[in-house]
Parts: C-alpha cells; structure tokens; sequence
C-alpha cells in the first residue's frame, strides 16, 4: 500500500498554456472573467500568462494589461512564466509577485522555444533568478522537456540533476519539472521525481504534465506514490507548446481533481465548476477538448457512480 498525501496542490495553467496554442484571440475582458470563475471554484494558484515576445505568441500580448485588471485575493496566488531576462523585468514592472522561470533540458527545444542554444538560456536563467530577487519575486524554477524531447528523444537525466541542482543553488524558491512533450511515462516519473524530491528537500517540486500519448494521469498517479504533492494542469485539457511536434493539451485539472477526490485526497477545487469553465470555452472556441470530466459533471442526462 501507498502512503497518499492527504492534500495536493494543484496550479491551474490553462490561462496561460491552455490559450497560447489558440489562433482565436480571447479578450483581456474575457481572461478577467475566466479568473474570477477558477476563484470561485477554489484554485489557489493560477498562472495567467507569460511575458514573451508577442509576435510569436500573439494570445500574450495583453499580459500588462491582464496583471493590471486582476483582483486580488489574499489566498490566492497569480503568476507568469518567463523565459528570459526582458521577461522577467516586465513581470516586476507588472506587479506580479510570483514567477516561473523556465528554460528547457533539450538544445533543440531551447533555440526553438526561446531562441537560445541550452548553455546561454542557463546563463540568462541565473541572471533572471538575480533580477526577480532583487524585485522582490517569489521564483519558480522550472526545467522544460525533462521525460524527453520530439527533436533530440530521450533527455539525460543527470542534466536534468545538473540543472536542477543549478537553480537550487541560485535560490529558487520552488521547482518545476515539466513533461513538455508529454513523453514520460510511470516509472520514469518515480526516478526523476524521486531524486528531485531528494534534491529539493523541503522546497515543492511540481510536475508539469501532458497527455500527448495518453498517460497523463498514469504518470500523475505513479508521482503521487513518490511523494509528489503539486501539480499543474489546464482546465479542459487544452494546451500545448507551439514550438513541439505533436504537441497536446495538459492534463485536465476537472480530471485529476476527481481522480483525486476518488482517491480521498483533498485539492479544495470543485471539478464541477471548472468543467464548466471547459464548456464555455468549447463554446467559445467552437471544439472539443481533450478532458473527459467536463463532458460528464453536472449533465442532468448522465449519473456518475463513484
């Protein structure tokens, strides 16, 4: 038998993950409200954008304007991802108190991604883990392509130590391991999450996962059996990077909170108000997204036996 958490953590990236692949613009007005519907179904930690080069990522060109029309709530958590020094100093200027700052395990991944080669994105991390401490942030570390990469295939896992050891160093206050290509599978989840566990001590590591070859919640459930108690996820299981082959949506958070509750650990999410949340936005977008929950909570027509 496992010795389950009795609570877990979950990060909701659909704002920012979730939207980024999309070519149909959503409105600051219409994030603004999205928020305002996560809170109210009890996410504690959203990340609601990230500060990179629009012309690239045309759906976070509002991020200024996103940070400044957000609500705040004291138990609430906002924050953005960046992915270089210039980011980094926009989020400051933004007001956001917390970010992750992630850079990728794969060279190949890295120049496509953050049009960088892997040893100056390493460079340019430490100078961002610098600016944020100085502005007052609270920083996320985070390795990107850490179960393997489309380009390059399976990532060594002491560079993935190396690197993680790296940011420990620099005074990361959070970790981030991320399935970016959604090739990871259980076990070796349980090794890199062990060790990483054991590297991080008593700082969280969070894993990032993607159902691009259907094991999301597999490998969720086999890192929760190594002790793993935060997680990211996206409303709907939307998502994916621009810059990976194949790329598919995250795991979807309406999902991993009712296996969770199945499992009797608690998230203080309520999955039926975020399968609604996934509704609208198949309404709005006009497709289906990839979770399952959404598709059966709170449909009079169907009763879930749990």
């Amino acid at each position: 038998m496992f010795d389950y958490p009795k609570l877990v953590v979950i990060e909701e990236q659909g704002l920012r993950d979730g939207l980024q692949n999309e070519t149909k613009l959503v409105s600051t007005e219409k994030k603004l409200e999205i928020i305002d519907a996560l809170v109210d179904a009890g996410v504690k930690r959203i990340q609601i954008a990230s500060f990179v080069n629009p012309e690239t990522i045309p759906q976070m060109a509002d991020a200024e304007r996103l940070c400044a029309g957000l609500k705040k709530h004291d138990d609430v958590v906002h924050s953005v991802l960046v992915l270089n020094p210039k980011g980094i100093q926009r989020a400051a200027g933004a007001g956001v108190p917390h970010v992750t700052a992630s850079i990728s395990a794969s060279n190949t991944h890295s120049q496509r991604n953050a049009g960088m080669p892997l040893n100056e994105a390493r460079r340019q991390l430490s100078e961002m883990i610098v600016i944020g401490k100085k502005s007052g942030l609270t920083i996320r570390g985070g390795i990107q392509c850490v179960f393997g990469c489309r380009y390059e295939g399976k990532i060594d896992s002491n560079t993935v130590m190396d690197m993680l050891k790296e940011q420990l160093d620099q005074g990361v206050d959070e970790i981030e391991l991320a399935d970016t290509t959604g090739m990871a599978d259980p076990r070796a989840v349980q090794e890199i999450c062990g060790s990483a566990r054991s590297l991080a001590a008593d700082k969280p590591v969070y894993l990032h996962l993607h159902d691009t070859e259907g094991k999301g919640l597999a490998n969720a459930l086999a890192a929760l059996q190594v002790g793993i108690t935060h997680f990211d996820s996206a409303f709907g299981g939307m998502g994916g990077c621009p810059f990976v082959l194949g790329a598919s949506g995250n795991i979807a958070t309406e999902d991993l909170v009712f296996m969770l509750e199945q499992m009797g650990i608690e998230t203080g999410i309520n999955a039926s108000k975020i399968a609604a949340v996934s509704r609208s936005l198949e309404d709005f977008f006009k497709r289906r997204f990839s979770g399952k929950m959404h598709h059966l909570l709170n449909r009079n027509d169907i009763e879930i036996i749990r």
